[in-house]
């Protein structure tokens, strides 16, 4: 059954997806996600988009996982990434009505002049390539083993089939099939929960059967997550982009909505892992143990739902990704052919990654978070807080302890070296994640307070005044 199944259901969304994609006919659509008559997307369309860009095949994997490793506090430590949500919209309401700016590179160009942006062009760049990667792998593991013919054939197909109806329509296509996965993915959840609760084995005791300790990986996670929600979303240009297509107050909510409505996903798909651990047998892994406590149907269902995640993050990936080269960095006039160009680009480097890369998925995550976490100064000091004095040499200090801790954090975490615990007594990854996370934090706030209060006058950029 699974060998019918998975490939039917995929060939079923690809179909009524490459049909909600109208052809762009205009820049607008395609880069800008307006409609043929130049409408903003509807609250409801800004919603679901959010919320189903951001549950990635990943982020499933990765929260069911670490439910399944770290217990309920696991969980809900990557449903702690989902509160970016609601710094993104504070993050976007500072950029658009306060400064005046129409995207993060024009903020960072304005106080940091060419070098400010480029920095952060290099950080989403990277951010978007490691989406694609990351989905395309999820979708090959579920279709067979690595390096498979299975997995091999199902990362090609799957990969041809969303650029091929992204690059139809741009941003306007993904919001429109956003809608629609995302109401396939709310009836796959629902029924997911409902075959769970349901399980003889299941009872909201076992959600808990592991304790609150402080320095257990859960916990420590979730602290690691608390500190990165501050710049996570800025970094995020699928996020971002989504923050500059509607009214002020459109926006604010479908933020504020998208918040509460991913929490809950997450956290409810991460408590299928939760159960999975709490029943596991010994030396059972997660799928397995899912598979003799809900049955094959049900995990049937699990893999449709990664399957829909995956498809809805990827074509929003190509849109941002088509938008970054053509609009943002300039590196291609904004046509709607140049635009189809960049999204074959990026879905070549995503390839790249998948079949020569690491395979460790938190991982891609993790270091994307560190290395935003360049931008958390900027949020507070020059975004809330309007400090136009500070110079730019705070801003590239930051920016490269910050590349400098998601590099070693890499290095550590695949044991490529060993230069933490020895100096700090810290073993496990995720508290060398949290140690690097607090150092990265606390240079790059006080180089920037530091470079405000005692500025030297040669390194200082221009600070054009605001209307």
């Amino acid at each position: 059954m699974a060998a019918t199944f998975l490939p039917a259901f995929v060939a079923i969304i690809a179909i009524f997806s490459i049909f909600l994609s109208p052809r762009a006919k205009s820049d607008g659509a395609f880069f800008k996600g307006l409609s043929p008559d130049g409408r903003q997307p509807s609250l409801i369309t800004l919603i679901f988009s959010q919320v189903t860009t951001w549950i990635f095949a990943r982020s499933l994997m990765n929260a069911a996982i670490l439910g399944y490793y770290y217990g309920l506090w696991g969980a809900l430590a990557y449903a702690a990434y989902y509160l970016s949500f609601l710094t993104g919209a504070a993050i976007i309401d500072s950029l658009r009505f306060r400064h005046g700016c129409e995207s993060v590179q024009e903020f960072l160009r304005l106080r940091f002049g060419g070098a400010g942006a480029s920095c952060y062009n290099l950080v989403i760049a990277i951010r978007l390539v490691s989406e694609v990667f990351a989905n395309l792998l999820v979708i090959g593991i579920l279709f067979g083993s690595d390096g498979s013919h299975a997995y091999v054939i199902a990362i090609l197909g799957f990969s041809a089939i969303t650029l091929l109806y992204s690059a139809l329509g741009g941003l306007h296509a993904s919001l429109r099939t956003d809608v629609f996965q995302m109401g396939v993915f709310l009836v796959v959840l629902a029924a997911l929960v409902a075959v769970a609760l349901t399980a003889d084995d299941f009872s909201f005791a076992t959600l808990l059967f592991k304790p609150f300790v402080i320095d257990d990986p859960g916990p420590v996670l979730l602290a690691v997550a608390l500190l990165q929600v501050w710049s996570y979303p800025m970094h995020d240009p699928v996020m971002m982009d989504r923050g500059f297509l509607a009214d002020r107050q459109t926006t604010r909510k479908s933020f504020v909505h998208a918040a509460w409505i991913s929490s809950l996903c997450i956290t409810l798909f991460g408590c299928l892992g939760v159960f999975a651990g709490a029943q596991a047998l010994q030396g059972e892994d997660m799928n397995a143990a899912l598979t003799r406590l809900l049955g094959e149907t049900p995990m049937l269902i699990f893999s449709a739902a990664l399957v829909v995640s995956a498809m809805s993050t990827l074509d929003s990936t190509l849109a941002s990704s088509a938008k970054l080269a053509a609009v943002d960095m300039g590196l291609l006039r904004p046509t709607l052919a140049n635009g189809r160009v960049a999204m074959a680009l990026f879905m070549a480097a995503g390839l790249l990654c998948v079949f020569f890369g690491s395979k460790d998925l938190f991982a891609a995550v993790a270091v994307s978070g560190t290395a935003s976490m360049y931008l958390t100064p900027v949020v507070f000091f020059s975004l809330w807080r309007d400090w136009r004095d500070v110079p730019l040499w705070s801003y590239l200090t930051s920016f490269c302890v910050a590349v400098g801790g998601a590099a070693l954090y890499f290095t550590e975490s695949s044991s490529y070296s060993n230069l933490i615990e020895p100096l700090f007594g810290v073993s496990h990854k995720y508290s060398k994640l949290l140690l690097i996370s607090l150092v990265v934090m606390a240079v790059g706030c006080a180089a920037f307070w530091v470079g405000a209060r005692f500025p030297f006058r040669s390194s200082r950029t221009p600070q054009p005044a605001l209307e």
